[in-house]
């Protein structure tokens, strides 16, 4: 298992991951047509323009991706960051993989300088970023307009 920064040749493979696992994965939290409107907010298009706006990662088996992960400044910000994307093929869950994601975007420079690092999280997610050293921002547990819990992780940047 490797992971590397994402080329834009990986967005058609890794939208596809994000789409299936969504379907198998979120669909006792979420209702079908908000999974499919997620899914079209991860197309190939959105997540190039998603590398290219802060550092994405793929991971892969041999030369397959089975996951990914992205980090960026949180609406531009130097001192604030976002961790977006966090997706494991659903066959590689519960295997350590999303950790790895997490641990190389907790290396990345945007996290490194970040005081503060937020995720929007999935409610399917939220026990896994908790386990991670997340907490709800504003001690708040149920989900935003979007749909997400928001948690987060203060620094020492």
């Amino acid at each position: 298992m490797t992971i590397r920064l994402f080329k834009n040749d990986d967005a058609q493979e890794t939208s596809e991951i994000i789409a299936r696992t969504l379907r198998m994965c979120n669909s006792a939290d979420y209702p079908r047509d908000y999974i499919e409107e997620n899914i079209l907010s991860h197309s190939p298009q959105v997540l190039i323009r998603r590398a290219s706006e802060g550092h994405f990662y793929v991971v892969c088996d041999d030369n397959k991706i089975i996951g990914c992960g992205g980090i960026a400044g949180y609406w531009g910000s130097k001192t604030e960051s976002i961790i977006l994307t966090v997706f494991v093929a659903p066959e590689y869950q519960k295997k350590g993989i999303g950790a790895k994601i997490i641990e190389t975007l907790e290396k990345d420079e945007y996290f490194l300088r970040a005081q503060r690092v937020e995720i929007p999280a999935s409610v399917t997610a939220c026990e896994f970023y908790k386990k991670m050293g997340y907490i709800y921002v504003n001690g708040i547990t149920t989900p935003d307009d979007e749909g997400c819990i928001r948690l987060e992780k203060k620094c020492d940047a």
